[in-house]
């Protein structure tokens, strides 16, 4: 069987259009690609060689990053802290959205729409221009240094995306599928429930993987409100432990960043074409 050359002369004059969509597509690709493929080559290098080749593979590739990252006798903490902040703040995020985006979608109340049009702008609002007053109001109520303040600012950022993509979601499915649920018995609940959230599984799925990486990622909130050692998150622990006051150790912290992105790469694996459904659904004739 021949393969064709979607690179051959004659396809690039029949499709000019299309054979610019590929190369677009393939040059954001490798942009995409380029900072995982600088973070992994640098991390098995020393840092004498980090400084002379950037860009370059390692010429002698050293695990001794890695051992020094997995040796920090904090990981296993910050690993579970950043464990119970993703998996607590999505979970919670996730419930309050899903009631909130079925009543958006399918009931009827006064001030539905204006209230809606107030929440999706929220979703452009960063979240370091709330960072002060969110400080001061949870040091009034001792939710610094501590894992509750975290989750809820967690899951109060993410609602707005969360419940503007399930509304969108759950607009699409026809009505008269609630109608012949409540008239064969069933109650506004078990429609959700038996109905609704079933079909709206791939963006329900593609939600808490993006909330999740988010979270995950972090830095800004989890670094200023948990200040102490033991309640630090992967992120931030393994960019503290390896500042210094004039240096910082490069090579180190491209490995601890590479051992921090490896659960991330397994729950896309895990949930790749749900999330790839859910993208897509909107856009499906």
């Amino acid at each position: 069987m021949k393969i064709p050359n979607v690179f051959s002369m004659d396809r690039i004059k029949r499709y000019p259009g299309g054979m610019l969509k590929q190369f677009a597509l393939i040059f954001l690709s490798l942009l995409t690609l380029f900072p995982l493929y600088f973070m992994l080559t640098n991390s098995f290098k020393v840092q004498n060689e980090f400084f002379d080749n950037l860009l370059g593979l390692p010429n002698n590739p050293i695990l001794a990053n890695y051992i020094k990252i997995l040796q920090n006798p904090n990981m296993e903490r910050w690993f579970s802290n950043s464990i119970l902040l993703t998996a607590g703040s999505v979970f919670l995020c996730t419930i309050i959205a899903i009631f909130a985006a079925y009543a958006f979608a399918q009931m009827k109340f006064p001030g539905r729409d204006a209230i809606f049009n107030m929440i999706t702008p929220l979703m452009v609002i960063p979240p370091i221009v709330m960072v002060i007053p969110m400080f001061v109001l949870f040091r009034k109520i001792h939710l610094v240094n501590n894992l509750g303040g975290p989750l809820v600012i967690y899951a109060g950022l993410m609602l707005p995306f969360t419940i503007y993509l399930l509304r969108n979601f759950f607009i699409t499915i026809p009505k008269e599928i609630k109608d012949a649920a409540l008239i064969d018995g069933c109650t506004g609940f078990q429609v959700l429930r038996y109905i609704y959230l079933p079909l709206s599984r791939p963006a329900v799925v593609t939600s808490i993987i993006v909330n999740a990486v988010w979270v995950w990622n972090e830095l800004l909130i989890a670094l200023v409100f948990l200040q102490t050692e033991e309640l630090r998150t992967l992120t931030v622990g393994i960019t503290t432990s390896l500042q210094k006051r004039f240096t910082l150790d490069v090579p180190s912290l491209m490995a601890g960043l590479t051992v921090a992105t490896i659960p991330m790469i397994i729950l896309y694996i895990i949930g790749q074409n749900a999330l790839v459904r859910g993208l897509v659904s909107g856009y499906e004739k």
